[in-house]
């Protein structure tokens, strides 16, 4: 049997207060192509809800934990911190592992 690899997914649900929805998005956003320029990065995706457009979620792929966490101390994130602080309303975040 192969394992499979050390692989790290992140499912990261972001919810914006209703009158800050746009500022959050286009902040959002610009975290996009520098994130997937990381090393280690192997999918990030971000999703809006159709019902609730305050609602985003990142679906991310790593190859390791070390490497998203570098990613979690890099300048753009903390850029985006400081953008929207006092904006997001609700922030999950689940580390998540490939079993099937």
């Amino acid at each position: 049997m192969t394992q499979l690899t050390t692989q790290l997914t992140i499912v990261a649900n972001i919810t914006a207060h209703a009158d800050k929805v746009e500022i959050v998005k286009a902040e959002l956003i610009k975290l996009i192509a520098t994130t997937r320029e990381e090393e280690g990065c192997l999918q990030y995706d971000l999703h809006q809800d159709n019902d609730n457009p305050a609602h985003f979620t990142f679906y991310e792929n790593w190859s390791s934990r070390a490497l998203w966490q570098a990613h979690m101390n890099a300048q753009h994130i903390k850029n985006y911190v400081g953008a929207t602080e006092g904006m997001v309303k609700e922030f999950t975040l689940n580390e998540m592992t490939l079993i099937g």
